[in-house]
């Protein structure tokens, strides 16, 4: 067994930073990560800024994070430590496994998903999975990704031509600036576009702020006039 194959053994321990806001479950995995063999506990987190500030100051090879947390769940700090952190990987371990969360959170760029009735041997399996550079996920969600996909190729045409890439996004935005953007075009408030997307109002802002600054734009009505221009957003 070579050393990116799930399952291989590494020289270093995993270092693991555990993210959750009830104090005697984020206790608990602290207690049971320790019994793990070729797994080091490097801090405990209480929040997603919490998350954020100890990832900073402890290097962790995975964070394990819970979603539903107050000031910044799960999603949002998932998202902003694959931008800060990419080295650092997230699995989520949570009771909330409904597929709105599940997709925002793979989508935010977590690595694996666990809920929280897992065994031991499957968490330790997780996290060693993942910070040999694989994904891991529970089985009920690698069922209802299948599921999804399955959905969305109902809408394919058969036969027909392979779908083409997708343009480049203008002024070096990212997708979910774009998406941002589309969201506002479709006459979104920030508050709004935060709900829909599983982050905080602050992190809708600082992407608004960030369009301007890449496209130029000083307002809101420029910003829908650019979505509509550049194919972001389209007529309902």
């Amino acid at each position: 067994m070579t050393p990116g194959e799930p399952g291989a053994t590494r020289d270093e321990p995993v270092r693991v930073l555990v993210v959750d806001d009830q104090r005697v479950v984020r206790e608990g995995l602290v207690s049971l990560l320790s019994l793990l063999p070729g797994i080091e506990v490097v801090g405990a987190a209480v929040d997603g800024d919490d998350a954020i500030r100890q990832a900073v100051a402890a290097d962790p090879d995975v964070v394990l994070m819970d979603l539903n947390m107050p000031r910044c769940n799960g999603v949002e700090a998932t998202e902003r430590l694959r931008a800060e952190r990419p080295e650092t990987v997230v699995v989520v371990l949570t009771t909330y496994s409904d597929d709105a969360w599940v997709f925002s959170a793979l989508q935010a760029g977590a690595r694996g998903f666990l809920t929280k009735d897992a065994g031991a041997a499957e968490i330790h399996r997780a996290l060693t999975t993942v910070a040999a550079g694989h994904a891991q996920l529970d089985p009920s969600v690698q069922s209802r990704l299948l599921d999804a996909l399955q959905r969305g190729q109902q809408f394919a045409v058969d036969g027909g031509p392979a779908a083409p890439e997708p343009p480049a996004l203008p002024d070096e935005l990212t997708p979910r600036e774009a998406e941002v953007l589309g969201r506002i075009a479709a006459g979104l408030s920030n508050q709004e576009i935060a709900t829909v997307l599983f982050v905080s109002e602050a992190t809708v802002k600082t992407h608004i702020n960030h369009i301007f600054t890449k496209t130029g734009l000083r307002d809101r009505a420029q910003l829908v006039g650019y979505a509509f221009r550049h194919g972001l957003a389209a007529p309902e």
